[in-house]
């Protein structure tokens, strides 16, 4: 019981992330190129983020191993996140990316096995070719070939973005315990801010903010505020406190958020090969935590308690 808040966290971290893909795609296709909504969340994200680092007592345990780390996942969430997810989500259909998001799971299994090398069970083998074969639907159905600008490109590039997420979510995870979410947050945007200013911060000043329509202006503040302050501050406390494949677990919120979204908004619909590829993704998911479970209970036993007489 104690947890329920931290599993709370990822449960609207991942509602929140949900609506996110409904208003990326309506803002990049009829108002802002996706580099302008880019570097809007980095820059938010920075001004909240950056104080807990400057000014907490915490900053001080940083040790020359969490900087190792912490840098080069920095420029996974800033450039292999944020950046990739909305290129792609700029040519692909919400329920696409949300979809593709949900593999999660699967390669954080991955990137912990390379990190931390274990044997794999086959439930768990069947489990990781299921969900890949679920992404292969959607990267194939239009033909073998990525064409650049079609939704197969895009879908791609939100692949990428959901490896480089899980990498992310397995690598930070000592740091996070050692010096805490809102500190880590905090060195993540003073690294992002200074690696993608100098090559973004132009973008900023072509954008018409007085001159987009209510409904726009309003997409783009829930993209800044609740799309991306709040969730990743509540993902990273809840990743802090569960699992790696918890927080993965939770992201099968994002495609009923984003599909519903999609489809009231005439967005785009279900069909198909977006239901053939969520059957077999959340298959693969089944699959993966049932090794999940069955491994960890077979290597780690409860201990038999032995009673008197």
């Amino acid at each position: 019981m104690r947890k329920t808040r931290y599993h709370l966290d990822l449960v609207f971290a991942n509602l929140l992330f949900g609506a996110n893909f409904s208003f990326y795609v309506s803002l990049t296709r009829n108002y802002l190129d996706f580099q302008q909504i880019f570097m809007l969340q980095v820059l938010s994200a920075a001004l909240f983020f950056i104080p807990f680092a400057l000014f907490s007592r915490r900053s001080w345990r940083i040790t020359r191993h969490d900087v190792v780390r912490i840098v080069p996942v920095s420029l996974l969430v800033v450039y292999g996140w944020m950046y990739l997810l909305l290129w792609g989500s700029s040519y692909t259909t919400p329920i696409d990316a949300s979809v593709i998001a949900t593999l999660g799971p699967v390669f954080t299994l991955i990137a912990d096995h390379l990190i931390h090398p274990h044997r794999y069970l086959r439930v768990r083998q069947a489990g990781i070719v299921c969900a890949l074969v679920g992404a292969a639907i959607l990267l194939l159905r239009q033909g073998p070939l990525l064409v650049h600008g079609s939704e197969a490109f895009g879908n791609a590039l939100v692949l990428a973005a959901v490896v480089a997420i899980a990498v992310n979510t397995v690598v930070i995870k000592a740091p996070l315990q050692r010096l805490g979410t809102l500190v880590v947050m905090g060195w993540y945007y003073i690294i992002g801010l200074a690696v993608t200013a100098p090559f973004f911060w132009h973008y900023i000043a072509h954008i018409p903010f007085l001159r987009l329509p209510l409904a726009a202006q309003g997409e783009l503040a829930y993209i800044l505020v609740f799309g991306t302050v709040l969730p990743m501050y509540l993902l990273y406390r809840g990743t802090e406190h569960l699992t790696s494949v918890h927080t993965a677990l939770y992201r099968y919120i994002q495609p009923l958020i984003a599909g519903a979204l999609a489809v009231a908004r005439g967005q785009a619909r279900f069909d198909a090969a977006n239901l053939t590829a969520l059957g077999f993704i959340f298959a693969g998911i089944v699959l993966v935590v049932v090794g999940y479970e069955f491994f960890e209970r077979r290597e780690h036993p409860l201990p038999r308690i032995r009673r008197p007489g």
